[in-house]
């Protein structure tokens, strides 16, 4: 007989597995369904997320519990590394960055006693008002695709089992219990869900379905989306668990819909109500023990591995672990307008800089939901200049609530720091009791950040703003008063030293926006944050302002640097099973720099409806002054596919299609080639 042991082959674990399922009795089965002890941690702890949460597991058959632990900003346990919020990293288009990432919450998540970790969200930013943007990566799927999938990379070398989530089509946050998704077929398979398949290729062991309804049919309880598609189509092995309180509305539903483990406790798996509805013939048994064993194996895939490395307390929130946090703050802020250059700034040409804004000293890395890292210290953006600069410059910090103080505080000073956007009350994860998070009702500024702005620059032709949040900022109403203006997002532990680094030259701003910012809200989706029901469309995002020829105020992919590249010599090759773009990238500036290489495909010429161009693959490089490199990015040709619903198959149309390749999506920022494939 096998037992468990360490180094398991596959073939092992399901010989095992067999063995237990002929074993077990139907309540031992339906254990492995359904978490356990939530109510009893949380009354212990007096709250939540200070801990693992344990599921399923066998002490009968030496099978271990899976102990989960949330995300994606870090591990949500106190003392973990709080990192930029994904949104933010999404802007470094950093794929190895993001792997390392994934690396230390792997590490942090297994010295906490964790095994399962939650935090890999990857839905789509449909549009900026979304409530829970921060947690995901940016508007195309093909960007938070890869990202997700370089966050499961980095999580399961720890043999962490992560989570993909929300699965699927979750963008509205506030009405996310309730609101019924409607979508054809060709916007299901080519928008909301190819990010959720590249994480899937990439290994990913669990799922954790949506609260939201897709179709008429609750995301837990969607046969289309669990059994045919994720288990049937895409040869998934790992099991479903529902999200977190009330991600299961019914026993039979659950069941048949494909859900393998309901979270965190049980409440529609109970052994009694699970053999009742196998009783009476609505459930079968092969589909709870297609379940156990699912969960079962997933486990045993990853407890069973050797460990590379030992996973001590002293790994949590260690100075190795904060270096990387500061790294992904430096690369993710976006330098948005930069006009005569006021950046970088000289600090031996400044005596006096005045800093004003309500969030310039204040804790703000994100929202308070179920993705809060909780950690006591935060470089906020006046500790991180101050840091910086020592006693070598007087500072002067205002909170800004009186703007004609700010005006006097402005005019005694050569440059002026404005600190202005969004916090945990503004977006976040909706929490109705404590009356914090939810979707926006407004893109822009609060109205008194914009009187402060406005109020600082008639003053200080040097003003410099920086803006924080999670997601799009609408700026019209100021933008053309101000010089410089920087996205520094919710940027984490290290912030502050971050965005002191970049002001002062230390660092070259290498970002890049993950999504649209619109001059006109108008143009954007319909979105209704507490709709019943709402159609999703095929465009969104830059493809919807491709498509409707619309000017964004500052598109998808764009980002300024404190030095320039020039693009040239663009080449395209059809090779195999590939696309191959190749161009030569030059920094014809004075200072090192980062670029986003950005390649899109056209489809111009298609005979059926399809966006202009979409993205299909970037690269982040560092060229020196005078430095060229020739860039190569390879495009699969099967993602140049589209989904025919009446053939329900993926087919490739034999057209001529544009290749691009620059700086941003923006067709001015880009060189161009066609080819046939």
């Amino acid at each position: 007989m096998i037992e468990i042991k360490k180094g398991m082959t596959k073939k092992e674990i399901e010989e095992y597995i067999d063995h237990v399922l002929n074993q077990m009795s139907l309540e031992e089965k339906v254990n492995q369904m359904k978490g356990k002890r939530f109510l009893f941690k949380v009354i212990e702890d007096r709250g939540v997320g200070k801990r693992t949460y344990d599921g399923a597991g066998s002490k009968r058959f030496n099978i271990p519990s899976f102990e989960f632990t949330d995300g994606p900003r870090g591990v949500v346990i106190q003392g973990s590394t709080c990192f930029p919020v994904s949104m933010a990293r999404g802007a470094s288009w950093d794929l190895d960055l993001e792997e390392r990432i994934g690396n230390v919450i792997g590490r942090e998540t297994r010295a906490h006693g964790g095994n399962l970790y939650g935090g890999v969200c990857i839905n789509l930013l449909r549009h900026p008002a979304w409530g829970r943007a921060q947690e995901t990566y940016g508007e195309d799927p093909f960007l938070i695709g890869e990202f997700g999938a370089a966050l499961t990379r980095g999580v399961q070398k720890h043999n962490v089992m992560a989570t993909a989530k929300h699965y699927a089509a979750n963008s509205i946050e506030k009405a996310r219990f309730k609101v019924n998704v409607k979508m054809d077929e060709r916007t299901l398979r080519e928008v909301y869900l190819p990010h959720f398949k590249r994480c899937i290729d990439e290994g990913c062991a669990t799922i954790m379905s949506a609260y939201n309804k897709v179709r008429g049919k609750y995301c837990g309880h969607n046969d289309y989306l669990l059994r045919k598609i994720l288990k049937g189509e895409w040869g998934f092995k790992g099991f479903v668990h529902s999200d977190w309180m009330d991600g299961v509305k019914d026993t039979v539903g659950g069941v048949t819909g494909g859900l393998d483990v309901e979270m965190p406790r049980a409440k529609y798996y109970k052994y009694k109500k699970i053999k009742r509805a196998l009783d009476q013939g609505e459930i079968t048994e092969d589909m709870i023990n297609d379940a156990a064993r699912r969960v079962m194996r997933t486990i045993l895939n990853y407890t069973t591995r050797e460990d590379t490395q030992k996973y001590g307390q002293d790994l949590i929130g260690c100075k190795e672990h904060y270096k990387i946090a500061l790294e992904a703050a430096e690369k993710s802020m976006v330098l948005i307008k930069n006009d005569n250059k006021i950046l970088p700034l000289d600090k031996n040409k400044i005596k006096k800089l005045a800093i004003f804004g309500k969030y310039a000293n204040v804790k703000n890395v994100g929202d308070y939901g179920s993705s809060n890292v909780s950690v006591k210290e935060v470089s906020t953006p006046l500790k991180g200049i101050k840091n910086y600069l020592g006693d070598s410059i007087e500072i002067i910090s205002s909170n800004g609530k009186d703007p004609v103080r700010a005006k006097e505080i402005a005019k005694e000073a050569e440059v002026s720091v404005i600190v202005v956007g969004l916090n945990w009350r503004d977006e976040g994860e909706y929490i109705k009791e404590l009356r914090i998070g939810g979707d926006r009702d407004n893109l822009s500024l609060h109205d008194k950040d914009i009187e402060l702005i406005k109020a600082v620059a008639s003053e200080n032709e040097n003003c410099i703003v920086v803006l924080i949040g999670g997601s799009a900022i609408t700026m019209e109403e100021w933008k053309e008063q101000v010089p410089a203006i920087l996205m520094a997002w919710y940027s984490g532990v290290e912030g502050g030293n971050a965005l002191a680094k970049i002001l002062f030259g230390d660092v070259n701003p290498g970002g890049k926006l993950p999504f649209t910012i619109p001059k006109d809200p108008k143009d954007l989706p319909y979105f209704d944050k507490n709709a019943e029901e709402i159609e999703y469309g095929y465009y969104h995002g830059y493809t919807l302002f491709d498509k409707n020829r619309y000017e964004p105020a500052f598109p998808f992919g764009f980002g300024l640097s404190y030095t320039t590249f020039s693009y040239s010599d663009l080449q395209v090759e059809v090779k195999d099973d590939k696309v191959i773009g190749t161009i030569d990238v030059k920094n014809i500036g004075k200072v090192a720099g980062d670029e986003v290489v950005q390649l899109y495909i056209g489809f111009e010429q298609s005979q059926i409806d399809r966006p202009v161009k979409l993205l299909k693959g970037f690269t982040r490089i560092n060229l020196k002054p005078n430095e060229t490199k020739n860039i190569k990015i390879e495009v699969p040709k099967k993602n140049l596919s589209w989904y025919n619903p009446e053939s329900k198959s993926w087919e490739i149309e034999q057209i001529e299609y544009t290749l691009y390749m620059g700086g941003s999506s923006r067709i001015d920022d880009l060189l161009s080639i066609q080819f046939h494939l």
